[in-house]
């Protein structure tokens, strides 16, 4: 369960058996099911989640059309930090799109590692500049990028996705209708 978790903190800094233990602590282990909800819009998210396995997406409902922004695999971590830190109803969806353990962390138990050993800081620090280079990078993608091109970088940036994500959610990731990302496949196939 926690081997991963400790490995990924560990790639950021060095902590020591105390701080180890005192993070472990504050873990708790979650399974969901597929389909099934970690995070709905209206719910003030209050945790961080850090995924063992399985697969996720986030995606906001506009207009009754879901609309997806993000998806994760293992060794990721994910919180909607808008509703986190400001303690207002998230605007996002995370769901399950199979079955998936987690590790959450509640944030009031988090706040007070932050407090009692001070070098997690920097762990969530690094975790949060990485979060907003990833939304950085999707804005510049949806902004500069022809379908094609977003597609193309997709396969060459984040393979797994086009594995194992069904093609609506990543015609819907990409800004697209399915039938164009049909029709880009075709002919990326046919060249």
């Amino acid at each position: 369960m926690t081997s991963q978790i400790l490995q990924s903190i560990k790639s950021l800094i060095t902590i020591t058996d105390e701080e180890e233990k005192a993070l472990l602590e504050i873990c708790s282990l979650k399974t969901f099911k597929k389909k099934e909800f970690l995070l709905k819009e209206g719910q003030v998210c209050d945790s961080l989640y850090f995924f063992n396995s399985g697969c996720s997406r986030i995606f906001f409902n506009v207009d009754g059309v879901e609309n997806s922004s993000q998806f994760f695999f293992s060794n990721i971590w994910y919180t909607d930090f808008s509703s986190f830190l400001s303690g207002l109803p998230s605007v996002e969806n995370l769901q399950a799109l199979d079955v998936c353990e987690v590790i959450e962390i509640k944030k009031k138990k988090l706040d007070q590692l932050y407090e009692k050993f001070p070098v997690f800081n920097k762990a969530g620090r690094i975790f949060t500049e990485n979060a907003f280079l990833s939304i950085s990078s999707l804005n510049k993608m949806l902004t500069n990028e022809d379908p094609e091109q977003r597609y193309l970088n997709l396969l060459e940036r984040r393979p797994e996705i086009v594995r194992n994500i069904p093609q609506h959610y990543i015609a819907s990731y990409l800004g697209i209708k399915p039938e164009t990302l049909s029709r880009i496949r075709k002919r990326i196939t046919n060249k």
